[in-house]
């Protein structure tokens, strides 16, 4: 059989496990991971090379994780779903993921409405079947989604215990299109190491924090110096008000310096090297809502930026006295 490739969407509601499903098939921690919802906020490829077996070719599986589908109320908001709709374009399969614990709502509905006027081929993916004791509860749901959508295959799994993704990973490999792969073998991801820093930091606020807090911030990575042994990284948390400002930082600086040691620990492991991180917070009103604040949080477009100014190299500049209250790691 010939070697076969493609890109494969994830979609579904908030916190239906896409990210979680994410990581378990590369096999690599690629996508931040938090109990709240709409912990990401930018599509993310993850690369799966699938080996020649029992008589099959190879493959390669681009998977593109997704922002939890929502009704947007913000520019924040609607720059996700964005990368939703970019997502879906162009893929050869989506993989509509469904938490069997929860019973279909508007944002289930709403995603297969996208899938409807998208005209894309999907399994229906069930997903932490091991919270369900009775397995028999899944075939009225299972029935329910078909009315909905004509999926080609339905596939139960668990993503945390890594439960039916040998049978999902066979499926998709199956009904891709033969061609090349688009990314070397040894490559997991498209991302950035810079950008992953400063969601490893955001993920630290985001286990750390709660109520409004999680939701009202996101991280700017000003300087990124990868060396062979030390990597020195400064990132501003940015937050919407100066109250949140101050839970962020703690009491004598001991939130952000909690938040600082958990996500230096994380980036030294994906970089390989020991790592300097610097964090400061800075009050940034209403930066949601700021169109030109959220399209300058695209990595994309920070790349190509920085491409643009032809910087001969990462961190030149230096983060600003008024960026906040601080703590050195």
């Amino acid at each position: 059989m010939p070697f076969r490739s493609g890109f494969v969407c994830i979609l579904g509601r908030p916190n239906a496990g896409k990210s979680t499903l994410l990581n378990a098939l590369v096999g690599e921690k690629l996508a931040i991971i938090s109990p709240k919802a709409q912990t990401t906020r930018n599509r993310i490829q993850g690369i799966v090379n699938v080996p020649k077996r029992n008589g099959k070719g190879g493959a390669q599986i681009v998977l593109i994780d997704t922002p939890g589908v929502h009704k947007p109320d913000s520019s924040l908001g609607r720059k996700m779903m964005v990368e939703v709709r970019e997502a879906l374009e162009g893929c050869d399969l989506v993989l509509l993921l469904m938490d069997v614990t929860h019973k279909i709502d508007p944002r289930d509905q709403f995603a297969i409405d996208l899938l409807r006027r998208m005209g894309a081929r999907a399994f229906l993916v069930l997903n932490k079947i091991d919270l369900i004791k009775e397995k028999s509860r899944l075939l009225p749901l299972i029935e329910e989604y078909r009315k909905l959508y004509k999926f080609d295959e339905v596939i139960p799994i668990s993503a945390t215990k890594r439960k039916g993704l040998d049978d999902l990973l066979n499926s998709v490999v199956d009904v891709l299109p033969a061609g090349p792969a688009y990314f070397p073998d040894d490559q997991l991801t498209d991302q950035p190491a810079r950008f992953m820093a400063a969601e490893s930091i955001r993920e630290q606020v985001l286990l750390n924090t709660s109520e409004e807090i999680p939701y009202a911030t996101t991280v700017v990575v000003e300087q990124f110096e990868e060396g062979k042994r030390l990597t020195k990284i400064a990132a501003t948390i940015y937050c919407e008000r100066e109250g949140q400002k101050g839970i962020l930082v703690g009491k004598g600086g001991q939130m952000l310096k909690k938040i600082g040691m958990a996500a230096r620990l994380q980036v030294e492991k994906m970089l390989g090297t020991k790592v300097f991180l610097e964090l400061y917070v800075k009050a940034e009103p209403g930066w949601r809502d700021s169109r030109q604040f959220v399209d300058e949080l695209d990595w994309r477009r920070q790349l190509e930026q920085r491409m643009l100014r032809q910087v001969p190299r990462e961190g030149k500049g230096q983060p600003s006295p008024e960026s906040g209250d601080h703590g050195a790691e």
